[in-house]
Protein backbone atom coordinates (compact mmCIF):
# COMPACT_ATOMS: atom_id res chain seq x y z
CA UNK A 1 0.00 0.00 0.00
CA UNK A 2 2.85 2.51 1.07
CA UNK A 3 4.45 1.86 -1.86
CA UNK A 4 1.65 2.45 -4.34
CA UNK A 5 1.23 6.02 -2.42
CA UNK A 6 5.25 6.21 -2.53
CA UNK A 7 5.02 6.02 -6.52
CA UNK A 8 1.84 8.65 -6.57
CA UNK A 9 3.71 11.06 -4.90
CA UNK A 10 6.73 10.66 -7.17
CA UNK A 11 5.02 10.87 -10.38
CA UNK A 12 2.64 14.04 -8.58
CA UNK A 13 5.28 15.65 -7.36
CA UNK A 14 7.66 15.72 -10.89
CA UNK A 15 4.94 15.81 -13.31
CA UNK A 16 3.11 18.65 -10.94
CA UNK A 17 6.11 20.51 -10.92
CA UNK A 18 6.72 19.95 -14.76
CA UNK A 19 3.51 21.73 -15.36
CA UNK A 20 3.74 24.24 -12.33
CA UNK A 21 6.46 25.38 -13.77
CA UNK A 22 4.71 25.79 -17.53
CA UNK A 23 6.26 22.85 -18.58
CA UNK A 24 4.13 21.03 -21.44
CA UNK A 25 3.32 17.32 -20.91
CA UNK A 26 3.15 16.77 -24.80
CA UNK A 27 7.02 17.14 -25.06
CA UNK A 28 7.88 14.59 -22.21
CA UNK A 29 6.03 11.92 -24.20
CA UNK A 30 8.69 10.19 -26.31
CA UNK A 31 8.01 6.57 -26.79
CA UNK A 32 11.15 6.39 -29.11
CA UNK A 33 13.30 7.35 -26.63
CA UNK A 34 11.45 5.23 -24.37
CA UNK A 35 11.86 2.11 -26.54
CA UNK A 36 15.10 2.77 -26.41
CA UNK A 37 16.06 2.68 -22.50
CA UNK A 38 13.75 -0.04 -21.29
CA UNK A 39 14.09 -1.94 -24.40
CA UNK A 40 18.06 -1.72 -24.42
CA UNK A 41 17.33 -2.54 -19.99
CA UNK A 42 15.04 -5.56 -20.48
CA UNK A 43 17.67 -7.23 -23.02
CA UNK A 44 20.66 -6.84 -20.80
CA UNK A 45 18.80 -7.56 -17.69
CA UNK A 46 17.75 -11.00 -19.80
CA UNK A 47 21.18 -11.47 -20.91
CA UNK A 48 23.23 -10.80 -17.90
CA UNK A 49 20.64 -12.89 -15.66
CA UNK A 50 19.70 -16.69 -15.28
CA UNK A 51 16.03 -17.74 -15.88
CA UNK A 52 15.67 -18.54 -12.08
CA UNK A 53 16.54 -15.24 -11.33
CA UNK A 54 14.39 -13.69 -14.57
CA UNK A 55 11.07 -15.78 -13.18
CA UNK A 56 12.07 -14.92 -10.05
CA UNK A 57 11.80 -10.93 -10.24
CA UNK A 58 8.29 -11.52 -11.95
CA UNK A 59 7.09 -13.48 -8.88
CA UNK A 60 8.26 -11.06 -6.97
CA UNK A 61 6.87 -7.84 -7.94
CA UNK A 62 3.94 -8.11 -5.58
CA UNK A 63 5.89 -8.35 -2.63
CA UNK A 64 6.71 -4.56 -3.58
CA UNK A 65 2.90 -3.44 -3.10
CA UNK A 66 1.88 -6.01 -0.96
CA UNK A 67 5.77 -6.13 1.60
CA UNK A 68 6.88 -8.86 3.55
CA UNK A 69 4.86 -12.15 3.27
CA UNK A 70 5.08 -12.82 7.13
CA UNK A 71 2.90 -10.55 10.24
CA UNK A 72 2.60 -11.64 13.37
CA UNK A 73 -0.30 -13.58 13.40
CA UNK A 74 1.46 -16.09 10.78
CA UNK A 75 4.20 -16.22 13.48
CA UNK A 76 2.57 -16.94 16.50
CA UNK A 77 0.82 -19.52 14.31
CA UNK A 78 4.02 -20.89 13.94
CA UNK A 79 5.16 -21.10 17.43
CA UNK A 80 1.94 -23.31 17.64
CA UNK A 81 2.99 -25.69 15.16
CA UNK A 82 6.62 -25.71 16.59
CA UNK A 83 5.04 -26.46 20.04
CA UNK A 84 2.71 -29.11 19.07
CA UNK A 85 5.97 -31.22 16.76
CA UNK A 86 7.86 -30.75 19.76
CA UNK A 87 5.13 -31.89 22.60
CA UNK A 88 4.62 -35.48 20.57
CA UNK A 89 8.18 -36.07 20.60
CA UNK A 90 8.71 -35.23 23.70
CA UNK A 91 5.81 -37.29 24.85
CA UNK A 92 5.95 -39.87 22.33
CA UNK A 93 9.56 -39.76 21.18
CA UNK A 94 10.71 -38.36 17.53
CA UNK A 95 9.80 -41.56 15.77
CA UNK A 96 6.58 -40.30 16.20
CA UNK A 97 6.89 -37.51 13.89
CA UNK A 98 7.81 -39.91 11.15
CA UNK A 99 4.30 -40.08 9.79
CA UNK A 100 3.97 -36.16 10.11
CA UNK A 101 6.63 -35.58 8.60
CA UNK A 102 6.25 -38.11 5.67
CA UNK A 103 2.51 -37.01 4.34
CA UNK A 104 2.95 -33.60 5.99
CA UNK A 105 -0.76 -32.54 3.49
CA UNK A 106 -2.22 -35.25 5.80
CA UNK A 107 -0.57 -34.58 9.13
CA UNK A 108 -3.31 -34.01 12.06
CA UNK A 109 -1.18 -31.35 13.58
CA UNK A 110 0.01 -29.22 10.15
CA UNK A 111 -3.55 -29.03 8.88
CA UNK A 112 -4.67 -27.19 12.29
CA UNK A 113 -2.34 -24.43 10.81
CA UNK A 114 -3.48 -23.30 7.43
CA UNK A 115 -0.80 -19.96 6.71
CA UNK A 116 2.43 -22.67 8.14
CA UNK A 117 1.03 -25.98 6.02
CA UNK A 118 0.41 -23.73 2.57
CA UNK A 119 3.89 -22.26 2.61
CA UNK A 120 5.38 -25.57 1.00
CA UNK A 121 9.21 -24.03 1.17
CA UNK A 122 8.79 -23.57 5.20
CA UNK A 123 7.15 -27.25 5.74
CA UNK A 124 9.96 -28.74 3.47
CA UNK A 125 12.19 -27.23 5.86
CA UNK A 126 11.19 -27.86 9.06
CA UNK A 127 9.62 -31.69 8.10
CA UNK A 128 13.18 -32.40 6.31
CA UNK A 129 15.33 -32.03 9.72
CA UNK A 130 12.37 -33.40 11.76
CA UNK A 131 13.39 -36.59 9.23
CA UNK A 132 16.54 -36.02 10.71
CA UNK A 133 15.68 -36.52 13.84
CA UNK A 134 13.86 -39.70 13.14
CA UNK A 135 16.35 -41.07 11.30
CA UNK A 136 18.92 -40.71 14.25
CA UNK A 137 20.55 -37.53 13.99
CA UNK A 138 21.15 -36.00 17.44
CA UNK A 139 24.20 -33.40 17.12
CA UNK A 140 22.11 -29.83 17.20
CA UNK A 141 25.80 -28.48 16.37
CA UNK A 142 26.23 -30.54 13.27
CA UNK A 143 21.82 -29.95 12.87
CA UNK A 144 22.48 -26.05 13.19
CA UNK A 145 25.41 -26.09 10.63
CA UNK A 146 23.38 -27.65 7.95
CA UNK A 147 20.51 -25.65 8.42
CA UNK A 148 22.59 -22.63 8.68
CA UNK A 149 24.45 -23.70 5.27
CA UNK A 150 20.84 -23.83 3.76
CA UNK A 151 19.35 -20.34 5.01
CA UNK A 152 22.44 -18.75 3.29
CA UNK A 153 21.98 -20.74 0.53
CA UNK A 154 18.46 -19.34 0.10
CA UNK A 155 19.48 -15.96 1.46
CA UNK A 156 21.88 -15.81 -1.66
CA UNK A 157 18.94 -16.69 -4.26
CA UNK A 158 16.95 -13.95 -3.13
CA UNK A 159 19.33 -11.32 -2.88
CA UNK A 160 20.26 -12.54 -6.60
CA UNK A 161 16.76 -11.14 -7.17
CA UNK A 162 16.77 -7.62 -5.16
CA UNK A 163 20.56 -7.61 -6.94
CA UNK A 164 19.05 -7.97 -10.63
CA UNK A 165 16.39 -5.44 -10.14
CA UNK A 166 19.11 -2.76 -8.58
CA UNK A 167 21.44 -3.76 -11.32
CA UNK A 168 18.71 -2.66 -14.08
CA UNK A 169 18.14 0.47 -12.15
CA UNK A 170 21.82 1.25 -11.61
CA UNK A 171 21.95 0.80 -15.92
CA UNK A 172 18.97 3.22 -16.55
CA UNK A 173 20.44 6.83 -16.13
CA UNK A 174 23.11 5.82 -18.44
CA UNK A 175 20.70 3.91 -21.17
CA UNK A 176 19.05 7.60 -21.00
CA UNK A 177 22.08 9.02 -21.80
CA UNK A 178 22.31 7.07 -24.69
CA UNK A 179 19.03 7.90 -25.86
CA UNK A 180 19.47 11.39 -25.43
CA UNK A 181 22.86 10.94 -26.96
CA UNK A 182 20.56 9.79 -29.98
CA UNK A 183 18.60 11.96 -30.13
CA UNK A 184 21.03 14.95 -30.35
CA UNK A 185 22.77 13.20 -33.48
CA UNK A 186 19.64 12.83 -35.23
CA UNK A 187 19.13 16.99 -34.44
CA UNK A 188 22.52 17.58 -35.42
CA UNK A 189 20.89 16.17 -38.98
CA UNK A 190 18.31 18.69 -38.43
CA UNK A 191 20.64 21.57 -37.96
CA UNK A 192 19.36 23.58 -41.10
CA UNK A 193 15.52 23.52 -39.89
CA UNK A 194 13.72 26.59 -38.16
CA UNK A 195 14.37 26.97 -34.28
CA UNK A 196 11.39 26.15 -33.34
CA UNK A 197 11.69 22.59 -35.03
CA UNK A 198 15.41 22.29 -33.26
CA UNK A 199 14.19 23.05 -30.00
CA UNK A 200 11.07 20.38 -30.20
CA UNK A 201 14.17 17.97 -31.59
CA UNK A 202 16.38 19.13 -28.68
CA UNK A 203 13.81 18.68 -25.92
CA UNK A 204 12.79 15.11 -27.11
CA UNK A 205 16.72 13.84 -26.87
CA UNK A 206 16.49 15.56 -22.91
CA UNK A 207 13.75 13.22 -22.28
CA UNK A 208 15.59 10.40 -22.43
CA UNK A 209 18.37 11.40 -19.98
CA UNK A 210 15.14 12.82 -18.16
CA UNK A 211 13.33 9.20 -18.17
CA UNK A 212 15.89 7.25 -17.48
CA UNK A 213 17.28 8.87 -14.28
CA UNK A 214 13.51 8.96 -12.97
CA UNK A 215 12.87 5.27 -13.72
CA UNK A 216 16.06 4.96 -11.68
CA UNK A 217 15.95 6.31 -8.74
CA UNK A 218 12.00 7.44 -8.34
CA UNK A 219 11.01 3.61 -9.35
CA UNK A 220 13.31 0.37 -10.04
CA UNK A 221 15.78 1.27 -7.16
CA UNK A 222 13.14 2.07 -4.59
CA UNK A 223 11.92 -1.73 -5.79
CA UNK A 224 15.12 -3.29 -5.48
CA UNK A 225 15.52 -1.79 -2.03
CA UNK A 226 11.88 -3.19 -1.07
CA UNK A 227 12.49 -6.45 -2.23
CA UNK A 228 15.83 -7.07 -0.36
CA UNK A 229 14.20 -5.57 3.11
CA UNK A 230 11.16 -8.17 2.53
CA UNK A 231 13.40 -10.97 1.79
CA UNK A 232 15.10 -10.26 4.98
CA UNK A 233 12.52 -9.82 7.15
CA UNK A 234 10.61 -12.86 5.69
CA UNK A 235 14.04 -14.73 6.48
CA UNK A 236 13.44 -14.68 10.03
CA UNK A 237 10.57 -17.49 9.26
CA UNK A 238 13.06 -20.52 8.48
CA UNK A 239 15.37 -18.55 10.83
CA UNK A 240 12.75 -19.06 14.04
CA UNK A 241 11.95 -22.99 12.70
CA UNK A 242 15.88 -23.20 12.96
CA UNK A 243 16.30 -21.68 16.78
CA UNK A 244 13.22 -23.96 18.15
CA UNK A 245 14.42 -27.49 16.14
CA UNK A 246 18.17 -26.60 17.59
CA UNK A 247 16.78 -26.09 21.57
CA UNK A 248 14.58 -29.10 20.75
CA UNK A 249 17.46 -31.27 20.18
CA UNK A 250 19.61 -29.84 22.95
CA UNK A 251 16.87 -31.12 25.28
CA UNK A 252 14.77 -28.63 26.42
CA UNK A 253 11.06 -28.53 27.26
CA UNK A 254 8.63 -27.67 24.68
CA UNK A 255 7.67 -24.20 26.30
CA UNK A 256 11.42 -23.72 26.19
CA UNK A 257 12.48 -24.39 22.88
CA UNK A 258 9.53 -22.26 21.34
CA UNK A 259 11.04 -19.38 23.48
CA UNK A 260 14.32 -19.53 22.07
CA UNK A 261 12.70 -19.58 18.39
CA UNK A 262 10.29 -16.62 19.62
CA UNK A 263 13.39 -14.33 20.71
CA UNK A 264 15.23 -14.52 17.57
CA UNK A 265 11.85 -12.48 15.70
CA UNK A 266 12.01 -8.68 15.22
CA UNK A 267 10.10 -6.52 17.59
CA UNK A 268 7.57 -5.91 15.27
CA UNK A 269 6.26 -9.14 14.50
CA UNK A 270 7.18 -10.90 17.82
CA UNK A 271 4.48 -12.07 19.78
CA UNK A 272 4.37 -11.28 23.38
CA UNK A 273 5.41 -13.95 25.62
CA UNK A 274 1.89 -13.96 27.17
CA UNK A 275 0.32 -14.69 23.38
CA UNK A 276 2.33 -17.86 23.01
CA UNK A 277 1.42 -18.80 26.48
CA UNK A 278 -2.08 -18.51 26.20
CA UNK A 279 -2.25 -20.09 22.33
CA UNK A 280 0.00 -23.27 23.63
CA UNK A 281 -2.70 -23.88 26.45
CA UNK A 282 -5.00 -24.93 23.45
CA UNK A 283 -2.50 -26.55 21.15
CA UNK A 284 -3.24 -30.37 20.42
CA UNK A 285 -1.00 -33.51 19.71
CA UNK A 286 -1.75 -36.10 17.31
CA UNK A 287 -0.28 -39.40 16.66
Amino acid sequence: MFAIIGFVVVIGCVIGGYIGGGGHLDVLWQPLEFLIIFGAGIGAFLVSNPLTVISGVAKSLGIVVKGPKYKKPAYLELLGVLYAVFKLAKTKGDLALESHVEKPGESAIFTQYPTFSHDHHAVEFLCDYLRMLTLGAGNAHELESAMEKELEIHHEEDHAISAALQTFADAAPALGIVAAVLGVIHTMGSITEPPEVLGHLIGGALVGTFSGILVSYGFLAPMASTLGQSFAADSQYLTCIRAGIVAHVQGYAPQVSVEFARKTLGSHVRPTFAEVEEMVQNVGTAD
